[in-house]
């Protein structure tokens, strides 16, 4: 059986494109990127995100939401992590991130010590990848195996991080069409975000809704809330996004929702007589049904756009290009 040189060339040029593609396309990341390389790895995360959190609970929730705003501007890269530079415009202060995102340190702390017993091997975005997953433990939520191999970004995105974070005041479409953009769905994005059973958020961010006497708003929450939050001024003072428990990941956030006691509009929103009402219910009555799901998404979203193979580079310091 003979094969022409057009046949030939033909099957050469798809075994190209396979190749190509199996490198880009589907980049692999593996649970057992570092076992050769920084066997400890895991550990030495571990260790900086439970004396972070142990320290301030909340950092459990800040941690969850570095890695958040890392993955949904350029892929999961760490770009959210470098400083102001002259050829840097920082995500850090785009305003999604300017004065909120914090956690900052504990990734940096991680770096050091890995950096000590396995020197530009651990990537900063996979060493945030791991602290939001640890973190989540810390404060009662679910684990997952965290995939890795993910290198680091030599840019930031100041202009994506103002048009590709989900805000505070979306509607509910523009929240499902950002996910989805993401290649996220919107099960993924009601599940995600059950982690605002923990943390807190600044009184301007809320504060149009709980002066709104609006039907979706429980009256006595809103009193509550306002002795915090006046209607001029304090505009940093905090509140818990879940005041029954909001020191543990739990699906506590989702009976909030069902009572009309979610803090931010667009957490209401998600109990607003759209298409996502009935996993906000689900997840109400099934606390395993939503710490599965949140784990499950955790997952995918930490596989956005990874760099990997001969893209990007594994930084020394989290904060600047080497």
């Amino acid at each position: 059986m003979s094969i022409s040189n057009n046949s030939f060339a033909a099957v050469a040029a798809i075994f190209s494109l396979v190749l190509l593609c199996s490198m880009q396309c589907h980049a692999q990341l593996s649970s057992t990127f570092y076992d050769r390389t920084c066997p400890n790895a895991l550990n030495t995360i571990r260790t900086s995100v439970r004396q972070a959190v142990s320290a301030e609970r909340r950092m459990a929730a800040s941690l969850i939401r570095l890695h958040f705003h890392d993955c949904f501007v350029q892929g999961c890269d760490g770009s959210i992590l470098l400083d102001e530079t002259p050829t840097i415009v920082s995500e850090k202060t785009a305003l999604p991130n300017l004065g909120s995102a914090r956690g900052y340190g504990i990734i940096e702390d991680a770096k050091r010590e890995l950096e000590k017993t396995c020197p530009g091997v651990v990537s900063c975005a996979d060493i945030l990848a791991v602290a939001a997953r640890d973190a989540s433990t810390l404060v009662g939520g679910p684990s997952w195996t965290v995939k890795l191999g993910r290198r680091d970004s030599t840019t930031a995105s100041h202009t994506l991080a103002e048009t590709d974070l989900p805000g505070p005041f979306d509607p509910l479409d523009r929240i499902i069409s950002g996910f989805a953009n993401k290649g996220l769905s919107t099960r993924d994005m009601v599940a995600l975000s059950g982690a605002h059973s923990i943390g807190q958020a600044q009184c301007f961010l809320f504060r149009d809704r709980i002066y709104s006497n609006g039907t979706d708003i429980d009256a006595g929450f809103a009193s509550t809330r306002r002795r915090q939050c006046p209607q001029e001024d304090q505009n940093g003072n905090l509140a818990p996004l879940d005041l029954i428990t909001p020191n543990q990941l739990d699906n506590n956030y989702f009976k909030n929702l069902i009572q009309r006691k979610g803090l931010l509009q667009s957490d209401q929103v998600l109990l607003s007589g759209g298409s996502t009402d009935s996993i906000v219910t689900e997840y109400s009555n099934n606390p395993s049904t939503f710490a599965s799901d949140f784990a499950a998404a955790m997952i995918r979203m930490g596989d956005i756009s990874p760099l990997t193979g001969q893209n990007g580079i594994i930084r020394t310091v989290c904060g600047s290009i080497n």
